[in-house]
């Protein structure tokens, strides 16, 4: 975690500081004063290079075809003019939503733009559609941080949760990307195996650090799953409470561990942009209900600063509960800073 915030630190400059400064601040002035105050752009946004993807993971809405939302790819030529305005604040670009980012056939040119902006970037992939020949390119378009999606090492039980997914190909990709590194004498983009932990693979964590360790990867992360149905218990849900959001309660459901209070640190810092240009509050409103705006339409700034976009925080600090997106969050329960 440490050496990934020093990544991206280079990438700072005095506008960045100070907008940084300025949104700590108005996010603080903002929860005192339980009424939306902003005083600078967000220094993180997520951009989607596609919806499309190759799996039917169950609790994803792309892998299920579940959007009632179009679905598309980036488009290289808006997306170049979205950064002219965004790279004045933002300097972390996630490119991910929702889909698998790699069947965007020219995802590292949004990747190679972003970099000329001096933005740190960082992708997540299921590694389907990596090789030894684009290994060498992802290296050389200067991608930051790659995480890869290991729900399991045998493929039993790797398919069970990555549904039409074939494990031995995360195997040869990973392999492909350490070793093209070497080749290039890179020391990016740091690789991350990322492991969602659900109740089919939780007797295989320790071995996902093994297989990373094996393979010469940089890190690995456990995460919990978000599950659309859990009250009554989910199939998915793990018998390990430490790997798990939820809890049982006194009532014999289940409920977050966290539900977390009426504030949001990601309402100030960040935002995510969908693929055709629609500004949404979260990561978490993946159907895109909550469009604040269109990029299509006016500027990030405009978008950023209208009135839905402040109705929406103020109700994130009034009740936050009460929004639908927000119901199955920790986020509020984090303290910041």
């Amino acid at each position: 975690m440490i050496n990934g915030v020093l990544a991206w630190l280079k990438y700072l400059s005095l506008r960045r500081v100070i907008n940084f400064i300025g949104l700590v601040l108005s996010y603080y002035l903002s929860r005192i004063f339980r009424t939306s105050i902003h005083l600078g752009l967000p220094f993180h946004v997520s951009m989607e290079p596609t919806t499309a993807c190759n799996l039917g993971c169950p609790e994803c809405p792309s892998g299920l075809k579940k959007f009632s939302r179009p679905t598309g790819k980036m488009d290289v030529v808006q997306h170049e003019q979205w950064l002219k305005e965004l790279s004045r604040t933002v300097f972390y670009i996630t490119y991910y939503f929702q889909g698998e980012p790699f069947l965007n056939p020219k995802f590292l040119l949004l990747i190679e733009a972003a970099k000329r902006h001096r933005m740190f970037t960082a992708t997540s992939t299921n590694a389907h559609f990596i090789d030894q020949k684009n290994a060498e390119e992802i290296v050389e378009s200067g991608l930051d941080q790659l995480i890869i999606s290991v729900d399991g090492v045998t493929q039993e039980v790797y398919e069970q949760y990555r549904v039409h997914g074939d494990v031995n190909k995360v195997w040869v990709a990973t392999s492909a990307l350490v070793e093209a590194k070497k080749k290039l004498k890179s020391k990016t983009p740091q690789l991350i195996f990322q492991c969602l932990a659900v109740k089919p693979n939780e007797h295989e964590i320790s071995s996902v650090f093994e297989k990373a360790k094996e393979l010469g990867v940089d890190e690995v992360r456990i995460k919990s799953a978000q599950l659309y149905d859990y009250e009554f218990g989910n199939p998915l849900m793990p018998e390990n409470e430490q790997y798990s959001r939820y809890r049982l309660n006194r009532k014999g459901t289940f409920e977050l561990k966290q539900p977390g209070g009426n504030h949001c640190w990601r309402m100030w810092s960040g935002s995510v942009i969908t693929w055709d240009g629609q500004v949404v509050p979260c990561c978490f409103d993946k159907d895109a209900s909550h469009a604040m705006g269109a990029l299509t339409k006016e500027t990030f700034r405009q978008v950023w600063n209208n009135p839905k976009y402040k109705k929406f925080r103020n109700a994130v600090l009034t009740n936050r509960q009460g929004i639908d997106i927000c119901q199955n969050c920790s986020e509020g329960s984090k303290v910041w800073l």
